[in-house]
This record gives C-alpha cells, structure tokens and sequence, in this order.
C-alpha cells in the first residue's frame, strides 16, 4: 500500500512549522559560537559506528536548563543528573547511544558517575558541571572499559566543527540525525536530537542538546515553555522513555535576548522530524480536539485517540474511519455523557488523501477547551523491528 506523498526531508518542511519570520538556516551540523562538539566509537552499537559524543560550552559563562523523564523507572544517568549537577550552570554533556543503562542497579548508577566523572577530567571540569545522557537497550551492564576508553576519543576529538559527529553519536533505530542551526537578529541556535521509538514525553523529549550564544535570563521558564508547545505534543508509540533528557545552555556571548519563539520553532520542527521518524512511520497526523470541558478532558481525548492502534492503522492504510475515532474519544471518557460523535463531529477526511501530513479534527461539543496531538501512524515495519529489538 502506497505511503502517500514523501515525508518533509528538510527540518522546516513540515506544514505545521514553518522557519520563523526573520530567521534563516544555516548548515545544520553548525554549532553556535561558543561550543564544541566531539565523538567517538566505543563498540557500544555496531563496529564503526559513532556512538559517543559531547558538547560543551566554551565562551567565558553559561545559564542552563535541564528536564528529566518524569518515568518512575529513570536510568542511572537521569538519577545523576536529579541528584549530583549544577542544574543551572552545566558547561558539558556526556552522552553514549546503544545502551541505555537504566534497570541497571546500584552498579548502572556508579557507572555513570564513572562516565560523567571521566569527561569532566578530560575536558578540565568539576563533575558537576558536566551531565551525562545514555540511550539505548534497557537492562544491560556496560562495558565500562571500552565506554570510558570512547569518552576519552570522544573529549579529545571536540572542536567547533564536531556538530555532525555529535548528532550521529546519539542515535540508536533513528533513521536519519534530527540537528538545526538558525540565525536571527544576531542570535544562533543550534539544536541536536533523537527519538523514533518508545515516544510519548511525559514532559519533554527523548535526548535533546540546545546551544545558544543568546542572553537568556530564565533558562527553565524558557524550555519549559518552548517544550511544552513542541515535545510534549507527541507521540509515537505511547511510551515513555526511561532515559528522556533535554538540555538548554545559553552562553550569552551576542550579548542579544533570544529573538521571541526563535527557541519554540526549532524544537517543533525537531519534534515533528522525531514523529516522521517513528519506527516504521509512512505518515504524521496531526490530531486536533475542541470542544472539551476542560484542558485536561481535551489532553486525555487527543491521547487516547492518537494512541489508539485501531486509529494508527488507519493512519497507515489512508482508511477515513471516523468510527474508530468516535471509539477511542468514548473509551477516554467512559462513564460520561457525549454528544454522539458522527461525520458531523469527526473530520476524517485528510486521512484517505495522499499527503503525508493529514489533519484529523474532532468535536466534543462540551465545552471551550481545546488540545492536539502529532502521531504516526503504525506500520508492519514497528512490529518488525520492535520485535528483534535485542534478537
């Protein structure tokens, strides 16, 4: 069965986020001025390929943010990063992909320690100043010898041209980096990320790298608010990570403000890109619900509907069904009495079109309150790989 049209291959070609009104791009393996980036091979992926990378800040301060998986089985590097690092003054970021040390035990939690503290000598820091991300299989030891030996190539190899390596480094079933750089009234940010499968941020995106040469006074108010109009409104597969991690650092070298929703248009291209890039993903959808009694009646329709597999195979096969929507807004509302949910309620139509961008809308006719929802839809492809994941 025809996908329909290709997904946008270039970060802002989606039609829900378009390059900001004054910004333009610039190579998207640039970093902005004041960081460096380096990577590696440890043999933690397959032979050959990159899977150690870090940035870090270079210019004389940084402000910075970080947000965490809310998952309450958080991985080792996620719980060092809570409960040992400067949150707001984090010069460097240690990452590995291929394991993501997480069900990994009191010896999960003393290896990352071992990786953030090996960085932090290389690269001349205090161990707080430095956060460590993994991503990658659950429930598997690392091999500290070859990881540590791949943080050492990794630290040695940083310069400001290392923005490419680093995007590749953090990659796992990705099938393409998800990195950007724009420029603005004299401010660049560039942004590196990941994510095709196990995509439902309960609060922010799967690993996320933010740099920037602008002032940014508050830096967690802006991520949080940038996050929340970006990250948190998708979902690949309804599942959270349980190594999620986002990280903003701010230099403040252009001595300029970051230019208003310069930061809010990168990260949703970014996550849009990370939905295009669902595990076996033909399509995305966005899933747009009004008429709700409140944000949280909203939140939980868009969810239980753009979530639901009957709904995602739909997506995948361009079958217009409105009946599973009516299904999957009821089901998320049971016990509650609703307008009945028909063609006049459930717009559908865009899902029989070839694009592979369609709209769903979808009327509750209970209230004023409003939310929406980017999915993928669900393909032979996602059981395929998700089922010899680690065979």
């Amino acid at each position: 069965m025809p996908p329909g049209d290709p997904l946008p291959d270039t970060t802002f070609g989606s039609r829900w986020a378009p390059l900001p009104p004054g910004a333009h791009e610039l190579d998207p393996a640039t970093l902005a001025p004041g960081f460096e980036a380096g990577s590696a091979s440890a043999g933690i992926k397959h032979a050959g390929e990159t899977d150690v990378g870090v940035v870090r800040c270079v210019a004389g301060g940084v402000a910075s943010a970080i947000l965490l998986t809310a998952n309450a089985s958080a991985a080792a590097p996620v719980r060092v990063c809570r409960d040992d690092l400067d949150q707001g003054r984090v010069r460097a970021c240690i990452v590995n992909s291929g394991n993501a040390n997480a069900s990994t035990g009191e010896q999960g939690l003393a290896d990352a320690v071992s990786m953030r503290d090996a960085a932090a000598s290389a690269l001349g820091l205090e161990p707080r100043e430095v956060a460590v991300a993994e991503t990658g299989t659950i429930g598997v030891p690392l091999e500290m010898e070859r990881l540590l030996g791949g943080v050492e190539a990794a630290c040695a190899a940083v310069g400001a041209e290392g923005g490419a390596g680093f995007a590749e480094a953090i990659l796992t079933t990705d099938r393409f980096p998800k990195s950007c750089c724009i420029e603005a009234d004299g401010v660049t940010l560039s942004v590196q990320a990941k994510g095709a499968g196990m995509m439902m941020p309960g609060f922010a995106t799967m690993l996320c790298f933010i740099q920037t040469d602008a002032l940014v006074s508050d830096p967690e108010l802006e991520l949080r608010r940038a996050v929340a109009g970006s990250f948190e409104r998708i979902s690949v597969d309804g599942q959270m990570s349980t190594n999620d991690t986002v990280l903003l650092q701010a230099s403040g070298e252009s001595g300029r403000e970051l230019p208003s929703g310069l930061l809010d248009a990168a990260l949703l291209a970014l996550a849009l890109r990370i939905v295009a890039d669902g595990e076996g993903a033909t399509r995305v959808a966005r899933l747009a619900v009004s008429g709700a009694r409140s944000a949280g009646e909203a939140e939980l329709v868009a969810r239980t509907v753009g979530n639901s597999p009957l709904v995602k195979t739909a997506l995948f096969g361009r079958d217009p069904n409105w009946g599973r929507i009516a299904q999957a807004a009821g089901m998320a509302l049971a016990g509650e009495e609703l307008p009945e949910l028909g063609p006049d309620r459930i717009d559908a139509l865009e899902l029989a079109q070839p694009t592979s961008e369609p709209e769903i809308r979808l009327d509750l006719g209970r209230g004023e309150a409003s939310a929406h929802l980017f999915v993928s839809d669900l393909t032979h492809d996602y059981v395929t790989l998700n089922s010899e994941y680690t065979t």
